[in-house]
């Protein structure tokens, strides 16, 4: 198309500002869902382009073009960092323990490029793009706390999409990675269970009820859920990360807590597990003369990738960076699907939506660690392309 060869000229003249942007988000990280340092940077950036914004669900929302003129498809990036300390010994490092270990940073520059670059255009776009800058990704409440507060509404939004880029990859930086249609990340539900033991001396065991026994208990009685009661060859994990109790050597404590995470792909599976986790967690303490009560924390459904607007984005990606330049995710990551969560998933079971992939990093030039490690770092020099293919993408899909 016409546009594709413009809006790749007008990215790459964008690059050093891209970077720059990146630099100074990933050496201010904050966490959760209040990021004010953040969101008045993006604010600022987006008046400086005479791009109005306003607040939402603790983001940002703007809107370039007309949604008379057509209809609006939503471009979203998230904003917010993890609770690790930096490790990269780059000269932009977060201080503190906070850092962008996720590529946050990034979306976020990426998305103020396509902003950008569409805002030079704007006469020229036959609808409405409206830009999505959410909050609290990593503890997937952002998404959900916007859709609440109406980001798909006023204008209605007809259409989402979104970028997610990548590294520690087998593959040369600024490649579109597609995953699967339908559910193409994990359904994640974090679970807390408490268990109420009996306290008292270590010498005489008899006289208590060790809650730590039947956390040890639990935790291998729960790993059966997945190699017993899950078909063979359905993607389903059950992981615990955190087991607590007792502060002393030759005392049975009181109480015990496990925190953990299960993940599906299947609804009925999905509520399958999460109703013998409360079984397994109560039966197990009761046997051992205790008490478990669960409770489900984080849970946020899967992200779908609509048919047509998947295959739109693979269109629009040949059409913008060429044929060689459009991979599906499955020969890098196994089915085709994230096995982490994304909660974008808000925005996708309620319009047509697609998560693309975006390589930013490979382990050949040096690239190799993934997402949520202290060294995690992503190649810079082909920013430009993720600011194309957001901006490519909208202008395309409103086109058709």
């Amino acid at each position: 198309m016409g546009d594709s060869r413009r809006i790749t000229e007008m990215a790459e003249q964008l690059q050093e500002k891209l970077v720059e942007n990146r630099r100074h988000l990933h050496s201010n990280p904050e966490l959760f869902m209040e990021l004010p340092m953040t969101v008045k940077f993006v604010q600022e950036k987006l008046a400086k382009l005479g791009i109005e914004s306003q607040n939402v669900g603790g983001g940002v929302v703007a809107n370039i073009g007309d949604p008379t003129k057509g209809k609006t498809i939503l471009l979203r990036a998230d904003m917010d960092a993890l609770p690790i300390q930096e490790e990269t010994g780059l000269p932009f490092s977060a201080q503190g323990k906070a850092m962008h270990a996720c590529g946050h940073d990034v979306h976020t520059s990426l998305l103020l490029g396509a902003a950008e670059i569409l805002k030079s255009m704007e006469s020229e776009i036959p609808g409405n793009v409206k830009l999505m800058f959410q909050p609290g990704e990593e503890v997937l409440s952002g998404a959900k706390a916007m859709v609440g507060e109406g980001v798909l509404e006023n204008p209605q939004v007809h259409g989402a999409m979104m970028i997610h880029v990548f590294s520690g990859l087998e593959i040369e930086a600024g490649k579109v990675l597609v995953p699967k249609e339908g559910a193409a990340s994990m359904a994640p539900d974090e679970f807390h269970i408490n268990i109420q033991g009996k306290g008292g001396h270590g010498a005489m065991p008899h006289t208590a009820v060790d809650p730590l026994n039947i956390a040890a208990h639990t935790h291998i009685a729960l790993q059966e859920m997945i190699s017993r009661e899950i078909k063979p060859g359905e993607k389903a994990l059950c992981v615990v990360g955190h087991m607590s109790g007792g502060d002393a050597g030759n005392v049975v404590p009181d109480k015990a807590k496990l925190i953990g995470v299960i993940r599906t792909m299947n609804p009925k599976t999905r509520e399958f597990l999460k109703d013998r986790l409360v079984q397994i967690s109560k039966g197990v303490a009761s046997t051992f003369r205790g008490e478990a009560e669960v409770e489900y924390t984080i849970q946020c459904p899967s992200v779908i990738n609509d048919p047509v607007m998947r295959q739109k984005g693979i269109d629009y990606a040949k059409e913008l960076f060429g044929e060689e330049s459009v991979l599906p995710l499955d020969g890098y990551m196994d089915d085709g699907m994230l096995s982490g969560s994304e909660d974008f998933s808000f925005i996708s079971e309620r319009v047509p939506s697609f998560m693309s992939i975006m390589s930013m990093g490979s382990t050949d030039d040096g690239y190799i660690y993934s997402h949520h490690h202290p060294k995690t770092d992503f190649d810079e020099k082909m920013f430009y392309r993720g600011a194309a293919y957001y901006a490519y993408y909208a202008i395309r899909w409103l086109q058709d």
